[in-house]
């Protein structure tokens, strides 16, 4: 099965991926047309793999001697926290709480400052003007969402993370909003879409503010989460914190390098968390040593269809209040209707057939299923629209 898998579609790329998951031509062009960049020595795409704006999304890229800013793209930092959450799922009423969220997405208060600076210290992150999105989640398919453990697989190893099935999970998807954005525009009007070599001029600088602004992404899905909470009067330990857009030192097959992931699970850092559309299962896995994925897993289920042409391909199918409800019989909290028929799950493929294709190629054993009970996307508070 796993030769079935893993396959291999030029010199310098791979595709994990049954044949039976659809991936788009597209992004296959894409994947191989970057394994041709300089010094790049090898690149895999996920069961996930979709087009980008140039470069494919749901891949990793491993160069040497030089990295390439553009493969990361403007969300620097975008990735999942996951907190176990002290609300007892016998006792979550989902109407009661979307009322407790409104509001939630709009700029932090006052009060929230003092605690801000005192993490972006500890975080050693420089205030600046993107204050202001610090605690938001931002459009496309980030989401904020209340999940309950809905099947284990391993009863030891998702109890020694903390997590109970008494109790709803919280799950954050969200990265650097416009400080990522802001640092990539200003590399391309530099160097065009030209990677830095090591030993180039700016490459120390793109690193210290791509450096920053993952931190700065941490910061932001913990200020989500409290916010959450203390909309819901609920507590929470972190249970995971894991980054799919950066690039990273890192040794391949004895080589030093740099990893680029462009909407791809680092497999070198622990158990991950690997999340469907709202309206679809979550999977927590804990990766394996097999080299295969670059040390990178797919980061969520990955789209079929582009943003723009779902609400033509869904609107008379469905009603806005039919996408307010799920399959799952979870809430979707969005008051975008352009962002509702975009992120629909209907969009997207099943989580399950990526979790299948990455097991069956031997890189993740499953720990377990979190089922979604709310999905919150916006209340129009956000400017949700900016990344």
């Amino acid at each position: 099965m796993m030769g079935n898998i893993i396959r291999t579609i030029s010199e310098r790329a791979t595709l994990i991926a049954s044949e039976a998951t659809w991936i788009e031509g597209l992004a296959i062009e894409q994947l191989n047309k970057t394994a041709q960049l300089p010094d790049m020595v090898a690149v895999a795409g996920m069961p996930d793999l979709h087009p980008g704006r140039g470069y494919p999304v749901g891949a990793a890229f491993f160069s040497r001697k030089r990295i390439y800013p553009a493969l990361v793209g403007n969300d620097i930092g975008c990735g999942m926290g996951l907190w176990q959450t002290s609300l007892k799922v016998n006792k979550f009423n989902p109407e009661k709480i979307e009322k407790r969220l409104n509001g939630v997405t709009s700029p932090l208060p006052a009060s929230w400052h003092p605690y801000i600076q005192s993490r972006q210290q500890a975080l050693n992150i420089n205030p600046g003007s993107f204050d202001v999105s610090l605690g938001t989640i931002g459009g496309g398919n980030h989401f904020s969402e209340f999940q309950q453990l809905d099947e284990v697989y391993c009863e030891a190893t998702v109890a020694a993370l903390g997590m109970n099935p008494k109790q709803l999970q919280l799950l954050v998807h969200s990265g650097s909003r416009g400080l990522g954005q802001q640092i990539l525009m200003a590399h391309i009007r530099r160097y065009n879409h030209d990677g830095i070599a090591e030993s180039g001029a700016g490459f120390a600088d793109y690193l210290q503010q791509h450096d920053e602004a993952v931190r700065w992404a941490v910061l932001n899905r913990e200020l989500i989460a409290l916010r959450f909470l203390d909309a819901v009067r609920g507590e929470a330990e972190l249970v995971l914190d894991v980054t799919h857009n950066l690039v990273s030192p890192a040794q391949f097959q004895g080589v030093s390098g740099w990893i680029h992931r462009k909407g791809a699970t680092p497999a070198d850092q622990g158990v991950v968390v690997i999340p469907g559309s709202r309206g679809d299962y979550t999977y927590l896995v804990k990766p394996t040593t097999n080299e295969a994925g670059l040390l990178s897993l797919a980061h969520g289920a990955g789209r079929k269809w582009k943003r723009g042409d779902c609400q033509s391909r869904l609107s008379h199918k469905y009603r806005q209040s039919d996408l307010q409800r799920t399959s799952l019989g979870s809430r979707v909290v969005c008051k975008d209707k352009t962002l509702l028929y975009d992120e629909a799950p209907q969009a997207y493929k099943k989580c399950e057939s990526v979790i299948s294709d990455l097991e069956n190629a031997g890189l993740i054993t499953r720990l377990a299923r979190l089922k979604p009970v709310l999905t919150f996307k916006t209340d129009g508070g956000d400017g949700g629209k900016q990344q």
